[in-house]
């Protein structure tokens, strides 16, 4: 079982890798623009990515050329992303260089690695029994979950925080991107 948590720690820092280049390429293109969005509009933008997989899922056809992996790595940067809003709150204009950007991806990169770690321990490596489908089922009902937290402005009574279903929306997708890797 060792072996298996070990191997997976190794799939998820290469998946994070791919995820991380795309995220600096992209900021180096653009700036750190996403500083603007507030969190509703963050929401509808997983909302959107997540349900463009499950379209794929179903339809099994791309139109537009793109395939479901790029849509788990772009949940992944938005769901890191979320968290950096959730901290610093967002901005009217671009408010953060570059570097703190990335020092700020990196750390939350790194929390969800962790989160992973100390899950993966308790669930003996469930996840690579699981459908990629499941994955993208269980990101929607995150992101619906947020809505739901929104909506309510923060103000529940049981559950989870939003910055712990963006924690699970990451990893969800990280093990998307794993799965799609290896095939």
């Amino acid at each position: 079982m060792a072996k298996d948590i070990s191997r997976t720690e190794e799939q998820f820092r290469a998946a994070m890798a791919e995820c991380r280049s795309l995220f600096e390429k992209k900021l180096h293109d653009y700036g750190p623009s996403w500083r603007i969005l507030r969190p509703s509009s963050l929401t509808d933008q997983l909302f959107i990515k997540a349900k463009r997989i499950r379209s794929l899922e179903v339809k099994k056809e791309s139109l537009v050329g793109e395939g479901i992996k790029p849509e788990f790595i772009a949940l992944i940067n938005y769901g890191i992303v979320g968290l950096i809003q959730l901290e610093k709150g967002f901005a009217d204009t671009p408010d953060i260089t570059n570097g703190e950007a990335m020092s700020l991806y990196d750390r939350f990169a790194g929390e969800a690695l962790q989160l992973m770690l100390k899950k993966n321990h308790d669930y003996d490596e469930a996840w690579r029994s699981m459908r990629v489908s499941s994955y993208t089922d269980f990101i929607l009902t995150k992101i619906q979950r947020v809505k739901e937290i929104e909506d309510l402005d923060g103000a529940t009574l049981v559950s989870e925080g939003i910055d712990a279903n963006y924690m699970d929306i990451i990893n969800y997708a990280v093990f998307g991107v794993i799965k799609l890797s290896c095939e």
